[in-house]
């Protein structure tokens, strides 16, 4: 039997995606037999995190301010909005140097199953940001998962009701990838979206 503060570290632990029961006992156990100083920035950071973050009013990402340091720079085409589901995914895209205009973070993903909708996303917060006058076209740039693709069209339909130009991000075959180890559906949409040379 573990002690009931040890029991409820693990259990706090599982909240984290991808932890199960196993993983949460091993973190727990490491944390607190070789790594308490560790533990300790943990929870401090965290606590902090907590009291200090908010979100964005602009793009919803998470910010310590009311506008972050993104929407506020004046180096960023505002004419470009780049829809994200997660402040993740809006990282994975800085990375690239590849884009400079603004960003709305919907923080998760249209999923009926799992009870949520455009009203659980806050839909009308994105189409006030993407009316706003500025905006001239919004590249939705959700997962290409069952759900982001209908959040995907829920949005371009909304979009287009109001006369702004949506995009989607195209697939294909990854940088560096093989024809012979990529699936069907990834090769079919490459040869859909195929471009002049």
């Amino acid at each position: 039997m573990l002690p009931s503060t040890l029991d409820e570290l693990i259990e706090a632990l599982r909240c984290l995606p991808g932890v199960g029961p196993k993983s949460a006992q091993r973190m727990a156990y490491h944390l607190l037999q070789r790594d308490q100083r560790g533990a300790g920035r943990l929870a401090s950071a965290l606590q902090k995190a907590l009291v200090v973050l908010r979100h964005c009013e602009r793009c919803n990402a998470f910010t310590e301010s009311q506008v972050c340091q993104r929407c506020a720079s004046s180096q960023r085409d505002a004419s470009l909005l780049c829809v994200v589901e997660m402040p993740a995914d809006l990282a994975m895209i800085e990375q690239t140097h590849a884009y400079d205009g603004l960003y709305y973070v919907l923080m998760g993903r249209i999923s009926p199953l799992d009870g949520i909708g455009p009203r659980e996303l806050k839909l009308d917060r994105l189409l006030a940001r993407a009316t706003d006058g500025v905006v001239r076209e919004v590249i939705l740039a959700t997962n290409f998962t069952n759900e982001g693709e209908a959040t995907a069209h829920t949005i371009s339909e909304l979009l287009n009701a109001r006369g702004i130009r949506a995009s989607r991000l195209s697939r294909g075959v990854p940088v560096g990838g093989e024809l012979e180890h990529t699936d069907s559906g990834t090769i079919a949409q490459a040869l859909f979206e195929r471009r002049a040379l």
